[in-house]
């Protein structure tokens, strides 16, 4: 589900080479951004340019982004921007998780509860919405797709693999795991054991039984 633009992917990388190991020691916070149906996250210490106006985690550059809408979940936990490009009118979603310190299923319900209000605002406004399907992934199920995911990346890529070269196959790997019983939070899970084998994500940011 990643498709990232040049210019935000500089970003997560400039932020990560930056901060290095200090930004595990910092209150973290995960910015993702998603065009269309696609998404990365980012750790992200710094606000893009100037005020959005949907608080300080989320500041778009006014000259390059046109502010649609946004929200929050949980008192602030987590909040979401729905921008347009004014470059070419095309539509993004920016999402911001503050999950330091949570339990890292709490924290994945967290970010299923933010992107499902966001997902529901942009299709309120026309936008076409991709949804997972089934359930709400269990802590089992969640920990039992890190797990695939981080077997598939040991067995087929070099640690610190980027997170975009290593998704086809991790994506492939999971969903086949799971067979004809899909749940909601499969892309989440392996997203996350990416960004962790890239060295992006602390090892922590893993359930518990998957690392």
């Amino acid at each position: 589900m990643t498709d990232l633009s040049n210019e935000l992917e500089l970003l997560g990388e400039d932020l990560h080479a930056a901060f290095g190991r200090h930004v595990a020691r910092r209150r973290r916070r995960r910015l993702l951004h998603v065009a269309g149906a696609s998404a990365l996250t980012m750790l992200a210490f710094a606000a893009v340019a100037l005020a959005s106006g949907i608080g300080p985690d989320l500041q778009l550059d006014p000259a390059k982004w046109s502010i649609l809408g946004g929200g929050s979940v949980d008192g602030g936990k987590a909040a979401f921007v729905h921008a347009q490009r004014t470059a070419d009118g095309s539509h993004s979603l920016f999402m911001v998780e503050h999950d330091a310190g949570m339990d890292r299923y709490q924290a994945f319900r967290l970010h299923e509860k933010v992107k499902a209000a966001a997902n529901a605002a942009e299709a309120s406004a026309g936008v076409p919405v991709r949804t997972e399907p089934g359930a709400l992934c269990t802590a089992g199920q969640v920990t039992r797709a890190e797990t695939v995911a981080l077997d598939t990346l040991r067995a087929s890529f070099a640690p610190g693999t980027t997170p975009n070269a290593a998704k086809p196959a991790v994506d492939s790997a999971v969903r086949g795991a799971f067979g004809d019983s899909p749940c909601r939070g499969l892309e989440y899970a392996g997203e996350i054991a990416r960004l962790v084998y890239a060295g992006i994500e602390p090892t922590t940011g893993l359930m518990p039984g998957a690392r």
